[in-house]
């Protein structure tokens, strides 16, 4: 008698990306709708959050959506994390591109689904669709602002720097050799560094650190009304930028661990017969 067909491995992690990035992207591109296009509609404005509550429903989102995937795929859920996993983890290249596409897919649906729940919101709030409301699905220079001065290079800056901090970070907390966080914290404390790098680093460029994050939620926006979704408050092509800056970003970061870091930790030794194991660093 035979036993139960397996299941596709692969298929099973792209169907955990899809799903842990879909999640994250409801949280994080519905907070935004709800700050920038309800709030812009209140008496007096912004009477429905801040930055504040922008960082910590990404950072929950973060949280959530790696909890949702973990166990199956890794919850990489942004490709700078894939690709930085693969040249320095041991990550099969193989699953690069699967793992990318299947990323952005679900940030692609989250995104429609926010545009969809908030249609009558976005257009009483900004009817031309313009980058005053192009925000809540992807991220411009400044955020937006004429007054910042913050173009493509300065944005491009900051997200190389803010991925290099996520993805160090995240291979900090998930180094077994390190001080991982026990009881199954480590999607929560993943989610509270995003939330720390939106509350300080995200007045340059809107903290995308996710290539996926920025380019499905902004195809979502382009198929469904915003007509410029693909350039900036000054008419620049503007796309690129949250797509290229975190996957340098990410690969910066890993290798700075690795140097500085990864190469120094105990490597665990054999256990001689009847002692204890002891933890490494112990």
């Amino acid at each position: 008698m035979s036993g139960p067909t397996p299941k596709p491995r692969l298929v099973g992690e792209l169907s955990a990306e899809f799903a842990g990035t879909m999640v994250l992207i409801l949280f994080g591109c519905g907070v935004v709708a709800q700050v920038v296009a309800g709030g812009a509609l209140t008496s007096p404005k912004g009477g429905l959050g801040n930055h504040d509550s922008i960082s910590w429903a990404w950072g929950l989102g973060v949280t959530f959506g790696v909890y949702m995937a973990a166990r199956i795929s890794g919850a990489h859920l942004n490709p700078a994390v894939t690709l930085a996993l693969a040249a320095f983890k041991g990550f099969p290249w193989s699953k690069v591109l699967p793992y990318t596409v299947a990323q952005t897919a679900g940030a692609f649906v989250a995104a429609l689904l926010v545009r969809w729940n908030y249609t009558e919101v976005l257009a009483r709030a900004d009817p031309k669709h313009t980058t005053a409301t192009q925000i809540v699905f992807s991220t411009l220079p400044g955020n937006g602002s004429l007054i910042a001065g913050v173009h493509e290079w300065g944005a491009f800056r900051d997200q190389v720097i803010g991925t290099a901090l996520l993805v160090m970070l995240i291979l900090a907390v998930t180094d077994l050799l390190n001080t991982p966080p026990g009881a199954n914290l480590a999607p929560f404390v993943i989610g509270l560094i995003v939330v720390a790098i939106g509350m300080a680093f995200g007045g340059d460029a809107g903290y995308a650190i996710n290539p996926a994050r920025d380019f499905g939620p902004r195809l979502a926006s382009f198929l469904t009304g915003y007509r410029g979704a693909w350039r900036d408050q000054w008419g620049n092509f503007y796309f690129w930028v949250p797509i290229v800056a975190p996957l340098v970003g990410g690969l910066v970061g890993a290798a700075f661990y690795k140097a500085s870091i990864s190469r120094y930790l105990p490597v665990p030794q054999p256990q001689e017969p009847g002692e204890i194991p002891t933890p490494p660093g112990r």
